[in-house]
């Protein structure tokens, strides 16, 4: 159920104790005059039924507390300790006064969060700072418009919170989740017949003198994870019988979807290990979060990292989310579409493209050429010895235009949650990040009308009068 507030109110509205003054210059009260609250409620109403169920939190509650949370990088616990002490983050919320008690349990944000999607969260970043779709042309005007702006493209990696995976630990890992489920579903027939075998102590032994050895030793490892996966097979083995005793339904929703990651997990050790190999498709790094994936980056703090790879653009100094993958991917195959795109929102094509050499592949710049924009970087090919200065400045021009995504990148993991997604589920990790680029450009959005008005100020200054 959910019941439309009242309009959306002004800051002489907010309701305040003795001796309260909420200051109009304060940052989350010039905020929330950025945002339409009354669009986004009328249209994210209609998903709920009129007179069925509890009444759900208002539009700009949930969505408020989704960004002051990414904001201000806090747990969902403390996010509510702060809006429960902070007046200005309950006029941000849209709280009519200001009130003493808990606006909402912590548990809550988790329903925001997948209430609120990442679609969701994405379409609002689109509306709020790209411009409306233009109007179609006259059939008799077949004129393209020239080409104007610049559309910036890079990727990098969201790192999940999960530790940093080894097959000895994850084999380890699973052995103890599936004596967890045996014991439990065991309980169903206790009396009846003698609990399985485990060798909990044993298998543990034999895992912390591995785990604790110095590294290098590839054949003491081999043997361990082969150990640790013998037990994993015989653990298997009992929940396979205890299943078929009609005792699955001891088992925990929770359970029940880690026995599937386990059973896919132990298959790929496996594999690894009968063929003496260190890949395989669609590798398990994290039992808690399957859909985690190793994503080899080349860097030089961390040549590979486990979480989901974000493609992203910049226009205008906004940055927007333009894919997420929790697979490997080349992301020169997105300019194409992108710079589509960018044609469909702004009604013509950018005059350049700046990327990164991974991008620069015959069919984008064939794309590019036949469009007359220019896309960054050097031609295919040797470096060619003949190159003129002004291509050599254009090139110095383009790696200095480029630092602006690379700078929203750092950006986003230094103060907005990128630099690992705190989430666990993957629906809700999607949210987050897609949070982390809306929260960038509202505070970016915020920086500039404060310049504009500092600006229109001094202009009106005469200086010949001092």
């Amino acid at each position: 159920m959910y019941f439309k507030t009242n309009k959306q109110i002004s800051l002489y509205e907010f309701g305040q104790k003795a001796g309260l003054i909420l200051d109009p210059k304060n940052r989350w009260v010039q905020m929330s005059e950025l945002i339409d609250w009354d669009a986004l409620e009328d249209e994210h109403k209609k998903q709920y039924c009129k007179d069925n169920g509890a009444p759900a939190k208002p539009v700009r509650m949930a969505i408020g507390a989704l960004l002051i949370k990414q904001i201000e990088g806090l747990a969902d616990e403390k996010l509510v300790l702060h809006i429960q002490e902070n007046p200005y983050m309950q006029y941000f919320c849209g709280i009519k006064e200001f009130s003493y008690d808990q606006p909402f349990a912590p548990s809550l944000m988790v329903e925001f969060r997948k209430r609120f999607n990442d679609y969701v969260i994405w379409s609002i970043n689109e509306k709020l700072f790209r411009p409306e779709t233009p109007s179609k042309k006259d059939d008799d005007d077949e004129t393209d418009p020239p080409n104007k702006g610049m559309l910036i493209l890079d990727a990098t990696c969201a790192p999940a919170n999960i530790t940093y995976p080894t097959d000895i630990n994850l084999c380890n890992e699973a052995r103890e989740k599936t004596e967890e489920m045996v014991e439990r579903m065991h309980e169903g027939q206790r009396g009846e017949a003698e609990k399985p075998r485990l060798d909990k102590k044993k298998a543990r032994k034999e895992y912390t003198k591995v785990a604790k050895s110095k590294k290098g030793q590839k054949n003491v490892m081999r043997k361990a994870i082969k150990k640790q996966l013998s037990y994993l097979r015989r653990n298997l083995s009992y929940i396979d019988k205890l299943i078929i005793a009609g005792l699955y339904n001891l088992l925990t929703d929770r359970q029940k979807e880690q026995l599937e990651t386990i059973r896919k997990l132990y298959l790929q050790q496996k594999h690894m290990i009968d063929n003496r190999i260190n890949t395989v498709d669609d590798r398990i790094v994290s039992i808690s979060q399957p859909h985690v994936r190793p994503m080899v980056r080349g860097k030089a703090a961390a040549k590979v990292e486990f979480g989901a790879k974000v493609a992203a653009s910049v226009v205008d100094g906004y940055v927007f989310l333009d894919n997420i993958s929790w697979n490997p991917y080349n992301e020169s195959g997105d300019l194409i579409e992108l710079v589509e795109y960018y044609k469909a929102v702004y009604g013509f094509y950018p005059e350049a493209v700046i990327v990164d050499k991974i991008y620069r592949t015959r069919e984008n710049i064939g794309f590019c050429n036949e469009r007359g924009i220019r896309i960054s970087g050097p031609k295919l090919g040797r470096p060619r010895k003949d190159e003129s200065t002004v291509d050599k400045e254009q090139a110095y021009r383009d790696s200095g235009i480029r630092n602006a995504i690379e700078g929203k990148f750092g950006i986003g993991k230094i103060a907005y949650g990128l630099r690992r997604v705190m989430a666990k589920l993957r629906d809700t990790s999607e949210t987050v990040i897609n949070l982390a680029f809306l929260a960038m450009n509202l505070v970016r959005k915020l920086i500039v009308a404060i310049f504009s008005i500092l600006s229109d100020f001094w202009l009106g200054f005469d200086y010949l009068t001092f």
